[in-house]
Order: C-alpha cells, then sequence, then structure tokens
C-alpha cells in the first residue's frame, strides 16, 4: 500500500546486452521497502534477451514501464533519454545500472535523508564494489555536505575514499534533473560526475551512513573500461576546466591544473615503453587537443625526463613498481 507521505521516485535502468544482471538488477528494485515508486527501463537495441526479461517483468508488475528505442545510441545519450521519461510528478530520480542492484532500504533510507534536508539535491551512500566498501572518507555522522565544500574537497584532492559515487549510489531531485534536456551534460563516460559538478553550485549533498548498493565489477562496466584507457584522466580535467572556476580561486585553479597536466603528461610519456596500441594514443591525442591542452613530443619529453629524475632520486620506489609489475 502506498503512503501518502511517501513521494513519487523515479527509477531508472539503461541497459544495453546485460541479460545475464537484469534480472536481479529489477529483483532489486522491486522488492524495496519504500513502496511509491516507477520503474523505468531504456532498452538500447539490445541483440541478447535484455528486451525480453524486461517485458516479462512489465507484464507481471504495473510500475515497471519499458521503453525499447528506436535506434542505438551511445552509453551517456541513453541515459539522458532515461532521465527524459521521468514521470513529472517525481520529486526524486534513482539510477539502477543494469549490471548492479540496490539493497531493499535504498530509496527510503536515501529519500529520508532528502525529506528532511531540503537544501540537498543529491544524495550518497556507502556501496559494496566487489568485496570493498566504497565513499567511506564522509565525516561520519555528518549528514550534509555544502556543495561548494565536496566539489572544492574532490578538485584540490587527497583523499581517494572521498568522491560523489557512482549512479547507482546516488538519488537525484527529480527538479534537477528536469532543469535541462540532458542532465549528463558531455559524452564522457564519467558524465554523471560532471553532472553532480554542475548541480552543486545551486545545492548540498546528502549522505546515508549504510551500505545500500552493489557494484558488480566485470570487463565490460565502464570503469573496467575507463581504467584500461585511463579515461579518468581527460575527465577530470575537463571537469577542472569547466567547473573548477565555480568552486576554486584562481590560484587554486591555476595549481591544479598544473598538476593535472604534469600527471597526465608525466603517464603518458610512461606508457611511450609500453607499446600501446594506436586506439590508445588516438584517445588521449584528441581529448588533449579537445581540451585546449595538445600533447606535443616536447612536453612528452620533458615529461618522461621529470619522471625518469624522480625514479633516479627514490630508487626504493622504482624497485617496489618493478617487483609489482612483475609479481
Amino acid at each position: 500500500m502506498i503512503s501518502e507521505s511517501q513521494p513519487l521516485v523515479s527509477v531508472v535502468t539503461p541497459v544495453y546486452n546485460m541479460g545475464q544482471f537484469l534480472a536481479e538488477c529489477i529483483e532489486s528494485v522491486l522488492r524495496q521497502t519504500y513502496n511509491n515508486f516507477e520503474y523505468i527501463i531504456v532498452n538500447n537495441c539490445s541483440t541478447d534477451n535484455s528486451l525480453e526479461i524486461a517485458s516479462t517483468f512489465a507484464k507481471k508488475d504495473s510500475r515497471v514501464r519499458v521503453h525499447n528505442n528506436n535506434k542505438f545510441v551511445g552509453v551517456i545519450e541513453n541515459h539522458n533519454i532515461a532521465f527524459s521519461l521521468v514521470s513529472p510528478g517525481a520529486k526524486y530520480c534513482k539510477v539502477v545500472s543494469a549490471d548492479d542492484f540496490i539493497f531493499p532500504d535504498f530509496i527510503m533510507r536515501t529519500v529520508e535523508v532528502a525529506e528532511t534536508n531540503p537544501s540537498v539535491g543529491i544524495v550518497g551512500s556507502y556501496q559494496l564494489s566487489g568485496n570493498y566498501i566504497k565513499w567511506q572518507g564522509f565525516p561520519y555522522p555528518r549528514t550534509v555536505l555544502p556543495g561548494r565544500k565536496i566539489c572544492r574537497q574532490i578538485f584540490l584532492g587527497g583523499d581517494p575514499t572521498f568522491g560523489f559515487g557512482t549512479p547507482t549510489s546516488l538519488l537525484y531531485r527529480a527538479d534537477i534533473v528536469r532543469e535541462s534536456g540532458e542532465f549528463y551534460p558531455n559524452a564522457s563516460p564519467h558524465a554523471d560526475t560532471s553532472a553532480c559538478f554542475k548541480c552543486l553550485v545551486q545545492t548540498d549533498f546528502g549522505f546515508a551512513y549504510q551500505v545500500l548498493s552493489y557494484e558488480r565489477t566485470h570487463g565490460e562496466t565502464q570503469s573496467s573500461k575507463s581504467a584500461e584507457f585511463n579515461r579518468y584522466a581527460s575527465a577530470y580535467l575537463n571537469d577542472l576546466i569547466q567547473y573548477g572556476p565555480l568552486y576554486l580561486t584562481e590560484e587554486e585553479l591555476g595549481r591544479c591544473l598544473k598538476r593535472n597536466l604534469e600527471g597526465y603528461y608525466q603517464y603518458l610519456a610512461v606508457n611511450l615503453l609500453s607499446f600501446r596500441g594506436k586506439q590508445f594514443w588516438d584517445y588521449h591525442k584528441t581529448r588533449l587537443r579537445e581540451l585546449g591542452h595538445p600533447a606535443t613530443p616536447y612536453k612528452l619529453l620533458k615529461a618522461f625526463v621529470k619522471k625518469a629524475l624522480k625514479e633516479v632520486i627514490n630508487p626504493g620506489m622504482a624497485v617496489r613498481k618493478l617487483l609489482k609489475r612483475c609479481a
């Protein structure tokens, strides 16, 4: 029975060829202890049984609605299509990635944080990723962090356990999602992070101190593909250029850009010896050129020399890295 005190939550799952995980994902949503939600599954022309699985659940449960794209689109565009289907009456929006799942109290606990704190536009939570609990850097028991503060802390860096989270670990306020035609503002696989930087200019960030979702780790996830090519480097640089001026002083922004570019060029310089393929180099050269910081031979050589000098000064660290690679 739906409680009148429960605002409508629109849950969305964009899916492409995730038939092996999709049923578990859908079942996790339908098992929520929170009652007032709709569930929209957006099938991106899957060639496996994803559409069949989604349709079977839709026939059994009126809360489930399936949208089938007429043509195949990119990952981020498929998410934005899902956001466009959120009901006008929804107060909150929840993404559940098709290969992840959420625990029964996810919606209840995150909505509770948002309802108790009207300034909050995004609510995060702990997430089980494989066997590791992520996003442990939040200062318990503080439930609300000013949007400006969390964005500054992420840009200025220093704590790898601190971050917004993944789409599956977050709850969004629906009016923020509906503000623009594309809630995820760029084509980067990490556009969900960009969306947080964009939204937290005007809202705060809430956090529920419970493990409320599970992130599956396998070779087909966007995270795995990003790690293979280190797409994080260009995504972070893009966010720093676009959103950094909103949160950092001119001096802080300059320092962060310098540090980020030096690290990026050194990463590429080291990979000159790793015989990476054409696809790897085309990706990074194109992204750096698009962002106004092309990787010239001089910059790469300078970065390589600087990196080599660091290894000479600290040979113990170099040996440890070598042993780690050989292990």
